[in-house]
């Protein structure tokens, strides 16, 4: 059974990559390109868009391969406070150092790396020196002085003129980072004051994919939009700027819109062109709203995202990462759109599951877990943790049986490895906890599957899990969480902790 699809990536494809060569035609031919949300991987995108490719942004710069470079920036703040990327859970200058990769291995051209705001943090020298050994160029920007209301000295030498002109060769110059903040705004409006000192007509333009100015303010997939930066404190709003210029509402974000003016008269400044653009929609070049195929998918798509935000936020919220008024904000614009918790249909299924555990008694060490995978043909899977297996392991090990029509009663790990697994975990490493996290069944089912032929055809099927929904009745644990990772599958839990112990390894 293949799933709905909302969005047509190949039209949005073609359509964007049209739209910025006539803009970079429109500015002179030189065009810096603020990258805004997610350059790979963008899985938010592919979740409330059905369809959409969360690689399209690096398919669209293989169109544009021999037009455009990359500069890729980074807020040095984010690099010492290790602020983390949450989908693949590795903090920001490691995600730069693994968006430089990804984009060499797709054969694109990255011309260096800017830490933005950069005061000599050690980290952040840490990361420059790291980066400057392996040969790649970096550039350092301090805050910018006047920002952002003294434009004349914005727009001078001791603002953008203090920092680096960075020599770039293609038309387009496509600016990047990791994370909202990273300084993509000011790299441009940089580069822009010391190309027109040289006399290069360049211009300026936005990129990014949310919120859709095309849609309704209210439009869960824009609401999704908010439900997904709430702790940047994002709103969107119908841009004022764009109403009064052309008597049209456009969607656009209060970041932005409280911006514009700034941005208007600095560019203005630079250009000499106060009216080059008249609102912030004007300053963007995004047709994703042109390839909806399907509201009625990418409405119901965004639902279930906009009730995923509410769960993360709650969990974030349990361990400390957020505060309350956060994860309340995360659950009122859920209730906004008369979604509840349960309307994600794993939601309750886990719950089910981990009452059966406690019914049983047969939970781990005093707590029972329960979790629940949606298959793509619909079917929901269950499991419960034991004094064997955490719940998540039990689950991925039901879900692969499933699909590969292997009774229940089979095992799928060896005894002797779980035997071997134990003992080195309680006599050689000196662990209370015998239970598997899901890491360690996945390494276990890997070693059956040498001697054991159900192991082998059930482990092949673990792809199919890619994409598919998921909720457990607990946070999950590092190892679980690796595990789950790894297998793609979009995960939420309740804020609820497995054990009362407050180290989990």
């Amino acid at each position: 059974m293949h799933k709905a699809v909302g969005f047509d990536t190949e039209r949005y494809l073609a359509e964007q990559t049209q739209a910025i060569v006539e803009r970079c035609r429109q500015l002179g031919n030189k065009l810096y390109l603020e990258f805004g949300g997610k350059l790979a991987f963008d899985f938010h995108a592919a979740r409330v868009l059905p369809g959409f490719d969360p690689n399209v942004k690096i398919r669209l710069l293989r169109e544009l391969q021999d037009r455009a470079e990359i500069l890729v920036c980074i807020f040095a703040g984010d690099i010492a406070r290790k602020k983390v990327r949450a989908d693949f859970g590795i903090p920001y200058d490691v995600d730069a150092l693994k968006l430089i990769d990804d984009l060499r291995e797709w054969g694109l051209r990255v011309s260096g790396v800017v830490i933005t705001r950069y005061a000599e943090q050690p980290a952040a020298r840490v990361f420059r020196s790291r980066l400057e050994r392996r040969g790649v160029a970096v550039f350092t920007h301090r805050a910018t002085l006047g920002y952002p209301t003294e434009v004349d000295r914005i727009v001078s030498d001791e603002g953008y003129g203090a920092n680096p002109f960075i020599r770039t060769e293609r038309p387009i110059v496509v600016v990047t980072g990791p994370g909202p903040g990273s300084g993509k705004l000011g790299t441009c409006l940089s580069q822009l004051f010391h190309e027109h000192r040289r006399g290069v007509q360049a211009g300026y333009a936005k990129f990014e994919t949310f919120p859709i100015w095309n849609l309704p303010l209210k439009h869960p997939v824009n609401v999704a939009y908010e439900a997904a930066t709430v702790e940047l404190r994002d709103v969107n709003l119908i841009d004022p700027f764009h109403l009064a210029a052309y008597g049209e509402q456009a969607v656009n974000y209060n970041r932005d819109v409280e911006a514009f003016p700034v941005v208007q008269r600095i560019l203005g400044r630079i250009t000499g062109n106060l009216a080059l653009y008249r609102s912030p929609t004007d300053m963007g070049v995004n047709r994703a709203g042109f390839a909806i195929v399907d509201d009625g998918v990418a409405r119901e798509a965004a639902c279930q995202e906009v009730i995923r935000r509410y769960f993360r936020y709650a969990c974030e919220y349990a361990v400390g990462l957020v505060e309350a008024d956060d994860a309340e904000r995360a659950e009122l614009i859920m209730k906004e759109l008369g979604l509840r918790a349960e309307d994600r249909r794993v939601v309750t299924p886990a719950r089910a599951a981990a009452a059966t555990a406690e019914a049983s008694g047969k939970g781990h060490n005093g707590s029972f877990c329960g979790a629940a995978i949606e298959l793509a043909d619909s079917t929901i899977v269950t499991g419960k943790n034991s004094p064997l297996l955490h719940a998540a392991s039990a689950v991925v090990l039901n879900a692969i049986k499933q699909l590969s029509r292997i009774p229940d009663e089979i095992h799928l790990l060896a005894p002797n490895i779980m035997e071997s697994i134990g003992s080195l975990k309680t006599d050689i490493l000196r662990l209370k906890a015998v239970s598997l996290d899901l890491e360690e069944t996945l390494t276990a089912l890997g070693m059956s599957a040498t001697s054991n032929p159900a192991a082998k055809v059930a482990m092949q099927r673990l792809t199919e899990l890619s994409g598919c929904e998921m909720h457990l009745t607990h946070i999950p644990t590092p190892g679980d969480e690796a595990g789950l990772r790894r297998l793609g599958l979009n995960v939420t839990s309740d804020p609820a902790f497995a054990s009362r112990s407050l180290f989990i390894s």
